[in-house]
């Protein structure tokens, strides 16, 4: 099993009629902006650990370390809704700042989702960020607007399919078993013993047991609901260009993109998109995949240190 190194707090914070749960390491600097570390899809503020435990005691011991829970993830309460979108998340997150930096811009990191989450509050709220860390957010594929009408409809027939309880997450027997799945979505999380470690502590943090002894996910099925809105991206490029915070923007050896949209969105067409954000700087990790803060922590670790310094 991993051995914790810095041991965080929980905390629950009243946000827009949702209680949510954030770790906290560290405590409050007036002269050292807060790192705020946000997850991506059907992932927890947990899976930040390997990273908090991987900085150096110097950059750790001066600064206020927080990582929350997403709405309907982790230990955060599901919202009382039936799908999810898009703009809630930064929503969420300024109303977060409000809490644990109202003066202070912070620096603000990204994974996956939150990624994406971080890149376009970042061209909405651009003075309530000192450096930006976007982590393997590439965005989502172009959709026309013809395709509305059947994006509709799908939405629709999902919310019903839901309702009748045809969309769900699987459980498992154990905690050994989420350890499985996690290492099964991410071989890198089983090639050695160290890594075995981190998926076997990270499974009950993924999953909780129920009263029947099976192991659930923590994480609502109607984040699974496919979105409403087609994606617009000459409404992302305008928010890539009012970012005005110097940006890191990190990838990982193994191309995920090729693998996510077999094609129609690639590697090419990020780099054009990536391209317009005003202060860029780019970093990728080798021997990593899209989980690359599970793979790599030292190194990822040592970047965002570098970078945010």
């Amino acid at each position: 099993m991993y051995q914790v190194k810095r041991i965080c707090r929980s905390e629950f914070v009243p946000i827009r009629n949702v209680n949510y749960h954030v770790r906290v390491w560290g405590q409050p600097n007036p002269d050292v902006p807060p790192l705020v570390l946000v997850h991506g899809w059907m992932d927890v503020a947990a899976s930040y650990q390997f990273l908090v435990d991987s900085l150096s005691d110097a950059f750790f011991a001066k600064r206020l370390i927080i990582a929350p829970d997403w709405r309907g993830y982790g230990l955060t309460t599901a919202a009382p809704v039936d799908n999810y979108w898009f703009a809630d998340y930064m929503a969420d997150l300024d109303f977060l700042l409000d809490h644990y930096s109202p003066d202070q811009p912070v620096d603000l990191a990204g994974h996956s989702m939150g990624g994406n989450v971080v890149m376009m509050y970042a061209g909405v709220r651009p003075q309530r960020i000192r450096r930006l860390v976007n982590l393997e957010g590439y965005g989502v594929p172009p959709t026309r607007a013809t395709s509305a009408p059947k994006r509709y409809a799908t939405w629709m027939d999902e919310l019903k399919a839901l309702q009748k309880g045809e969309i769900r997450l699987k459980p498992y027997d154990s905690a050994q078993g989420v350890a499985q799945r996690l290492m099964k979505t991410n071989p890198r999380l089983a090639r050695d013993e160290a890594s075995r470690g981190r998926a076997a502590w990270l499974a009950p943090h993924w999953a909780v047991e129920n009263a029947s002894g099976q192991w659930e996910i923590l994480g609502d099925p109607a984040h699974r609901i496919t979105g409403a809105m087609v994606s617009r991206v000459d409404e992302v490029l305008a928010l890539y260009a009012t970012n005005t915070a110097p940006t890191l923007f990190v990838d990982a050896e193994e191309n995920s993109l090729d693998k996510w949209h077999g094609g129609k969105f690639t590697q090419a067409d990020f780099d054009e998109r990536i391209k317009t954000v005003p202060n860029l700087t780019r970093a990728r990790i080798m021997d990593a995949g899209h989980m690359l803060h599970h793979d790599q922590p030292e190194e990822l670790a040592r970047l965002i240190e570098n970078f945010v310094a």
